[in-house]
């Protein structure tokens, strides 16, 4: 299973585009390459961290492009690349996660913590053992509990897995971190719904008790609730696909990262297309898109 069926798509809600633009047209850069891979809304803007870049590029919420107020902004470690970005929304530090990095025998995720302006303060583990570099953690969110900060580390692949097995669906993981003197130490593990038909899972946004979790190969937006006082899902959700073309196909096949904008709003940015997919997939690649969430109309697949 590669996407849904024709007639399960034509039974999910769709997400309605509001507005859309390339990054690096939005930077006034457009030749660059910009693989976009997670996205943070604050304060007026929208954060927006790379696979193949350390930098943090800093977007204005009306993605005109050449617009001067949206920037590159450079970081010290010219290397790294993240796959999204994460805030507290009380102290305002950042946090940039790391897929995947050896530590000793075998392979952990990061967070590269940064002050509220963008000043590095430290490097802690995501205290959970990963199987694969390139099928570690892919989404990040922070949340407050009782004044204390957590960290929902999205797996890439189901049940935390890569290959063949990360590929059925039905197994989607968010683990839950505490801050801990020397690293961040799994606490819970969330288990989304079986029912949810995902291939692969690229992004997550929490805001109060609202989760929104995107896939990638699956083209599509999964919304559910998190109970206020432990880690547990109040519900199986709602899932929307990201808008088809006229036959029913994917134009958005590399979607990475979300973050809610409001209640029935979220900005997705998107990756760079493989040379093999197909240009309507590539037409959409490396941008900001926002969408309208509808009324739940329909469930998990």
């Amino acid at each position: 299973m590669s996407t849904p069926a024709a007639a399960e798509v034509d039974r999910l809600p769709a997400l309605r585009l509001l507005g859309e633009a390339k990054v690096g047209e939005l930077i006034g850069d457009g030749g660059g390459r910009y693989e976009a891979s997670g996205v943070l809304a604050h304060g007026g803007w929208y954060w927006v961290v790379f696979d193949n870049l350390a930098d943090v590029a800093r977007i204005d919420p009306g993605l005109r492009p050449g617009d001067p107020r949206s920037t590159l902004i450079r970081q010290p470690d010219g290397t790294v690349g993240y796959e999204d970005i994460a805030r507290d929304p009380t102290d305002g530090r950042f946090f940039l996660l790391v897929e995947a990095a050896r530590r000793g025998s075998g392979l952990m995720a990061q967070v590269h913590e940064l002050d509220s302006d963008l000043r590095s303060l430290t490097t802690r583990w995501l205290d959970v053992p990963l199987e694969r570099a390139n099928k570690g953690l892919e989404g990040l969110s922070c949340v407050r509990r009782a004044g204390r900060p957590y960290l929902l580390g999205l797996c890439e692949g189901n049940g935390g897995h890569g290959g063949k097995r990360g590929r059925r669906p039905g197994g989607g993981r968010l683990h839950v971190f505490s801050e801990g003197r020397a690293e961040w130490e799994r606490v819970a593990t969330i288990h989304l719904p079986a029912s949810l038909r995902f291939i692969d899972y690229s992004g997550i946004s929490v805001a109060g008790d609202r989760v929104a979790v995107v896939s990638q190969e699956s083209s599509a937006l999964w919304v559910g609730r998190l109970a206020p006082s432990s880690w547990e899902l109040l519900d199986t959700g709602t899932t929307y696909v990201f808008p088809r073309d006229e036959r029913g196909r994917i134009r958005y096949g590399t979607v990475e990262g979300v973050s809610w904008l409001g209640e029935d709003e979220v900005v997705v940015v998107s990756d760079r297309a493989k040379p093999t997919q197909p240009r309507r997939v590539r037409a959409t690649d490396q941008s900001l898109h926002r969408f309208a969430v509808p009324g739940p109309a329909g469930s998990d697949w």
